[in-house]
């Protein structure tokens, strides 16, 4: 990305937007925090979302309990500024009341991010179309990606709430309150992602699923953005225990590791940012 273009608020939004290709979906990688963004990034990500679980766990606390509005609006600080687009994971906005959440917006906005994920956690429907109404008129630039956990929550099947009816349903209600994009995690059926696809006007988010379609399959049935939410950091979790146990057992740490060196570099250009001013 041109820094022109990164510079620019609403070339940044629609250089984002337009990553929503049909055929040619957004992969979009979940980091934690500053380091783990900028490797992603390096490795020629455009766009880096946040994992809502990633920040909630660092912080000690359970994700989707609205506990963590401040420690996001610090990653999106941290992360703002960075030469690579900023999607950020709020969960459900971290309020009830539209207007505490279009106000958080606005701040995520203020400090470069071009995305926002609003999750309903199966709620009521009017409510998160009043969250996304108001993100989108304190924050127009804003790709608001509304979630519905019908799947995430619910079992997937039958007619009943977690139904592909109600699950299209709620997200109609959310592409016409000004949604950019719909979120369904946890919905690995091919034949019900075409479904939405076909029924939707704005682009469908997948989250990737070792048990669900590949990638390229995603991508020919239409899903416009694919996300890998948590996984990253619970991969990296795992990592660390393994490695542990490798070195108390007597062995080599296996796995690959960037070097002390490589992981200090990240902060440098932050360093230099703060003492210049």
């Amino acid at each position: 990305m041109s820094d022109s273009v990164r510079q620019d608020p609403a070339a940044a939004a629609a250089g984002f937007a337009a990553l929503h290709r049909a055929g040619d979906p957004l992969v979009l990688p979940n980091a934690w925090d500053h380091a783990s963004a900028c490797l992603l990034a390096a490795r020629g990500f455009p766009a880096i979302g946040t994992t809502s679980l990633g920040v909630a766990a660092a912080a000690g606390v359970p994700d989707g309990t609205s506990a963590t509005r401040e420690e996001t609006l610090r990653l999106a600080l941290a992360l703002g500024s960075e030469p690579f687009l900023l999607s950020v994971d709020a969960e459900g906005g971290f309020s009830d009341d539209p207007d505490e959440v279009a106000a958080f917006a606005r701040e995520l906005a203020a400090v470069g991010a071009v995305g926002i994920n609003l999750e309903d956690g199966r709620g009521p429907v009017r409510r998160h179309a009043a969250k996304i109404a108001a993100v989108k008129s304190a924050a127009p630039g804003l790709f608001v990606n509304a979630r519905t956990d019908t799947y995430w929550l619910g079992d997937g099947d039958g007619d009943g709430e977690a139904g592909l009816g109600a699950t299209l349903r709620r997200l109609d209600a959310y592409q016409e309150a000004g949604a950019d994009g719909v979120f369904v995690p946890r919905l690995t059926d091919a034949g019900r992602i075409a479904a939405l696809v076909d029924a939707l006007d704005v682009p469908l988010n997948i989250l990737y699923s070792p048990t669900g379609p590949p990638l390229p399959h995603l991508a020919d049935l239409g899903v416009r953005r694919i996300s890998v939410g948590s996984l990253l950091y619970r991969r990296a979790l795992g990592a660390a225990v393994e490695a542990m146990a490798d070195v108390r057992a007597g062995r080599e740490a296996a796995g690959a590791a960037p070097t002390y060196a490589e992981v200090r570099a990240l902060g440098e250009g932050r360093d230099e940012g703060r003492e210049g001013g």
